[in-house]
């Protein structure tokens, strides 16, 4: 009867938790609807900013004028809302972590927010420029571009994602090494295979161009880099830890010992 009674009470705190976060996203969204179409302009720009002069943006669905800026608002409003999010999912876990266990959680629900909102932001100053750069100049002559706004967002969304998950290298790692999934110097043994499996993944995650591919793995191995430093900090604050309670834990037998006798 205890059990089905505490299964319910996190049943009920998950809702709660689920609709705190749902309420912060409608809350930013409705902040930022009445701007949509200025939002999608902002977006667009690095486009516009490389199309030649007698190119333009096409709309051509009837209703795209209106859903597109209404979908970027809307995947706009959550990325906004993201702290709001993970601060609802670290309330509910973390009253069932351990101490030493909340000290690695909250750090990294900060830096993997921070992390993937770096990734949206090298995407847009640097990767999107250079590459809406070099698409523009190697359209074929005769050929004018005319890029219609829906498949515009669809590709601008699917980049965002990507390097935003990339950017989260240094978290994956830190957990791996936590968790004992792996160690330091195991990924340092690996960093040939990490090296070509990032140019890899730029390749599969990217437009079939050398530029964004580059631009995507070059990060990607800088952090990779960083997470081994990172990790291995954690790692030593793990080993010291467990040392810690290893050296109190004999203590207590020795004073029980001492007791006894």
């Amino acid at each position: 009867m205890a059990e089905a009674n505490s299964l319910v009470a996190h049943l009920i705190e998950l809702r709660s938790r689920v609709i705190k976060a749902f309420l912060s996203v409608l809350v930013v969204f409705l902040c930022l609807v009445y701007f949509a179409q200025d939002l999608y302009h902002w977006l667009a720009t690095p486009l516009l900013d490389t199309l030649p002069e007698q190119a333009e943006m096409i709309a051509t669905d009837v209703a795209s004028p209106f859903f597109a800026p209404f979908k970027l608002t809307m995947v706009l409003s959550f990325f906004i809302a993201i702290p709001m999010v993970f601060y609802q999912m670290w309330g509910f876990i973390a009253p069932g972590l351990y101490q030493n266990e909340k000290r690695l959680v909250a750090p990294l629900l900060f830096s993997s927010t921070l992390l993937f909102y770096l990734g949206m932001a090298f995407a847009y100053y640097v990767v999107f420029p250079l590459a809406f750069a070099f698409f523009t100049s190697v359209a074929p002559e005769g050929v004018v571009i005319n890029t219609d706004i829906s498949s515009y967002l669809n590709f601008v969304l699917k980049i965002f994602f990507a390097f935003g998950l990339s950017f989260e290298i240094p978290v994956a790692i830190v957990l791996m090494c936590w968790t004992g999934m792996t160690t330091p110097d195991a990924l340092r043994a690996k960093r040939p295979y990490v090296i070509v499996g990032v140019f890899v993944v730029g390749m599969l995650l990217t437009p079939p161009d050398i530029i964004s591919q580059t631009l995507l793995a070059i990060p990607m191995w800088i952090l990779f880099e960083f997470g081994i430093i990172v990790g291995a900090i954690y790692s030593r604050k793990k080993t010291a830890e467990v040392d810690g309670q290893t050296d109190t834990e004999a203590d207590h037998e020795t004073e029980n010992k001492n007791e006894k006798a």
